[in-house]
């Protein structure tokens, strides 16, 4: 083991001013890159997740294609030592409550949550200082062109691991594990992932998998508005532009916990799913030492995974025995 060292009134959320002023930050900081076609508080059921186990899950998740470890140097390793600057780039979002935000309460302003405790610990395995990293804000859709231009090492941002997504961009193994699901006014009378969403209009995030699970079967509601980041979905939500928002259930239950007038809908996600570290194409031995890093903050759970899940998770997803185990493609 290593050694740690607006004009329309705004709908209950006590914490949205905060967050839309760190949406306007965002659209300062994220990247110009080029465009690419392209119950949450129950007790899991396995025991491994912050979330129940959804009722339907892939039948072809591709959440073992993913290296064994290894603590080996290569030469995507070698190149980012080697950098004038020796820090470590990586994307994340700075807008997602718990897992990647800026708490306007504190000085500075620094980046904290789930997400960032993780990419510290990758950025101490490989420079060996937790410090020795760039943040750099990417909205959802832009997540892969911006490892595919090069312009950020990894992206850790709760990011699904899919079939789909491997072609363009290698997974760490997962680290985390979700599922799709809705979130809406208490009051309102959408009851979940359902017939209920007919005639109303939801919001989800350009590139996300909650909106490929809803071209796929949309119940007959209204899914034109898309954003670029799924905070802004739940800012439209409050100010009563869309009707309800399908995201990431660990994601939703933040945002919950934050705003006594939502909730999440439906007794257990939709669908089962892994965040997993994301990397450009082919950079194997970076994949590989990231898994190591993995591997070692499953086990320790002194000082690692279940530490930083009980600081920043616990109190919205609840109690979890651990992450989700690894497998690997040999």
């Amino acid at each position: 083991m290593r050694t740690r060292r607006g004009t329309a009134r705004l709908r209950g959320w006590g914490g949205v001013g905060a967050m839309g002023a760190a949406c306007a930050l965002t659209g300062a900081l994220v990247l110009a890159l080029p465009h690419k076609a392209g119950d949450a508080h129950a007790r899991p059921a396995d025991g491994r997740s912050g979330v129940t186990v959804a009722a339907r899950a892939d039948a072809d998740d591709c959440n073992d294609r993913s290296p064994r470890p290894s603590g080996k140097d290569g030469p995507t390793i070698d190149a980012i030592k080697n950098r004038a600057v020796k820090k470590l780039v990586v994307g994340v979002d700075q807008n997602s409550y718990r897992w990647g935000y800026r708490d306007p309460n504190k000085r500075g302003g620094a980046l904290e949550g789930f997400d960032i405790d993780l990419a510290r610990e990758i950025a101490e395995e490989i420079f060996g200082d937790r410090d020795a990293v760039v943040f750099r804000a990417i909205p959802t859709n832009q997540r892969i062109p911006a490892l595919q231009s090069g312009q950020v090492d990894m992206v850790v941002r709760t990011m699904t691991v899919n079939c789909e997504r491997l072609e363009d961009v290698d997974f760490s193994t997962g680290y985390f594990e979700t599922g799709q699901q809705v979130l809406a006014p208490k009051k309102s009378g959408i009851t979940g992932y359902n017939d209920t969403l007919k005639g109303k209009k939801v919001c989800s995030a350009k590139g996300s998998i909650a909106l490929e699970e809803l071209e796929k079967k949309s119940f007959g509601a209204d899914i034109s508005t898309t954003v670029p980041n799924q905070l802004d979905c739940l800012v439209r939500l409050q100010l009563g532009e869309v009707d309800a928002v399908v995201t990431d259930s660990a994601l939703a239950a933040s945002q919950a916990a934050q705003d006594p007038t939502v909730e999440l809908k439906g007794k257990e996600p939709f669908t089962t799913e892994h965040y997993g570290v994301a990397m450009k194409k082919g950079s194997d031995d970076l994949v590989r030492r990231v898994n190591k890093v993995l591997q070692e903050y499953r086990e320790d759970r002194a000082d690692g995974w279940q530490k930083s899940y009980d600081k920043w998770l616990k109190g919205g997803l609840g109690e979890v025995s651990g992450p989700p185990r690894a497998a690997y493609r040999d």
